[in-house]
């Protein structure tokens, strides 16, 4: 008997759990077509009200991987691992993160997206770099993989079909906000990609997706449980995003700060996490003896990214684009830089250009923001905080009303919050 799409949607609506036979044949029906809009905007949208049992998201989960392809990676001559983060403000860290890995003796295929209001994407961030390209078939992909053991490139259309019209659908019916919903999109296109282990990064603060630590935890503890029911090793880390990180925040800008980090350089926190998640993500494939660090310092990492940006038709010694208006915002008083708040500094690199408010709209590579003080750092009036990056000048004044209020001076510094949190996992 077929499926009443009335009768799953009154399910939820009325807080009961839906049954393996109703997920599959909303996921199969929406995925085809032939469940309407509206018939999935209400279910969505009773999903965030009445929330879903971890059976139904292990479910849910499964049929949305099951509406596409799932890459076979199993040929590869080493283990497989991936991370993904929740997005935040200078989170340049796939970029170091992924050659570092690869040069320990894994192999890294990560597929990642663009980026969408004040958080950049990672891909935004390496189309920056001249002749490099997102897009690779599942034979590009492993064939990249065999040789040279890392890849970011954009999710393949043929991988959970599902998730991009729903996702499509949850924007415009403001049914985002769903920890089972967020979680299962982002698990179903991490596991539909071949890998066989998985670090999340989960931001926590002012300028992550979830601000609050009780709500970051329970996406963390979920993603994980759906990556281990479905045969990937998973762990995740609570890291800060009170603070931007690293010094810059903007796709070029981001990317030159990546390349620094590779030398054996590079701001500290970047460098920390970086390492943190390399370490985190080798433990995961048995290869915890080996130390990252030393894959830095020895050049081992930088040859890989060369040769990453290289296979996908980058040029690695090529300038990276510089914007052509560079306006500074000065301190106004003497004190202890306290605060720096990463939403503020996020809303300011989008104004200047470097991200979208949609998916389709353009973003600029030499756009964003550069900070030459971090907190505990003592300023005097007229020190140059902040540098705006834009080509378009009439940018440049609603960014410097975005820093409003995005740094905080005293006369002590603040108590310093660790940048990772805690482990999931």
């Amino acid at each position: 008997m077929a499926v009443s799409m009335l009768d799953v949607i009154r399910t939820k609506r009325f807080g009961r759990a839906l049954n393996d036979e109703q997920i599959d044949s909303f996921i199969g029906g929406y995925s085809a077509g032939t469940i309407p809009d509206e018939q999935a905007a209400a279910l969505l949208m009773a999903i965030v009200f009445q929330g879903m049992e971890p059976r139904e998201t292990t479910r849910w989960t499964a049929a949305m991987i099951r509406s596409g392809i799932r890459l076979d990676l199993s040929g590869l001559d080493r283990p497989t691992v991936d991370k993904h983060s929740t997005g935040g403000v200078g989170d340049k860290t796939s970029l170091p993160l992924c050659p570092l890995v690869a040069a320990c003796g894994a192999a890294v295929p990560q597929m990642s997206g663009r980026g969408l209001g004040h958080t950049g994407g990672t891909l935004d961030k390496l189309a920056s770099i001249p002749g490099w390209r997102a897009e690779l078939s599942p034979d590009g992909v492993r064939r990249q993989l065999a040789e040279v053991g890392a890849v970011i490139t954009a999710t393949d259309a043929d991988m959970v079909p599902a998730d991009r019209r729903l996702y499509a659908l949850r924007d415009v019916t403001g049914t985002v906000a769903s920890i089972p919903l967020i979680a299962s999109s982002i698990m179903s296109k991490k596991i539909a990609e071949g890998t066989g282990a998985l670090v999340l990064d989960v931001k926590v603060g002012s300028g992550a997706f979830l601000p609050e630590v009780e709500q970051a935890r329970e996406l963390a503890v979920t993603m994980v449980s759906l990556g281990e029911a479905n045969g990937v090793r998973t762990a995740a880390l609570l890291t800060d995003m009170d603070v931007p990180l690293g010094f810059t925040a903007g796709n070029a800008l981001e990317v030159a700060e990546s390349v620094e980090v590779l030398a054996g350089d590079g701001p500290a926190d970047v460098v920390e996490l970086t390492l943190t998640l390399a370490r985190t993500m080798l433990e995961l494939v048995g290869l915890g003896g080996t130390d990252p660090a030393d894959a830095l310092t020895d050049g081992r990492a930088m040859d890989v990214w060369r040769r990453m940006i290289r296979a996908q038709g980058g040029d690695p010694d090529a300038p990276l684009p510089r914007a052509r208006h560079v306006e500074e915002v000065m301190a106004t008083a003497d004190g202890v830089l306290r605060r720096m708040d990463a939403l503020h500094v996020g809303q300011a690199a989008w104004r200047l250009g470097a991200g979208r408010a949609r998916k389709e709209d353009p973003v600029s590579p030499s756009a964003g923001v550069v900070w030459h003080h971090r907190p505990g750092d003592r300023v005097r009036r007229g020190d140059v905080l902040f540098e705006l990056h834009t080509d378009d000048t009439e940018r440049i004044h609603p960014a410097r009303l975005a820093l409003e209020g995005a740094v905080e001076l005293g006369d002590e510094p603040a108590p310093p919050r660790p940048l990772i949190l805690e482990r999931i996992g």
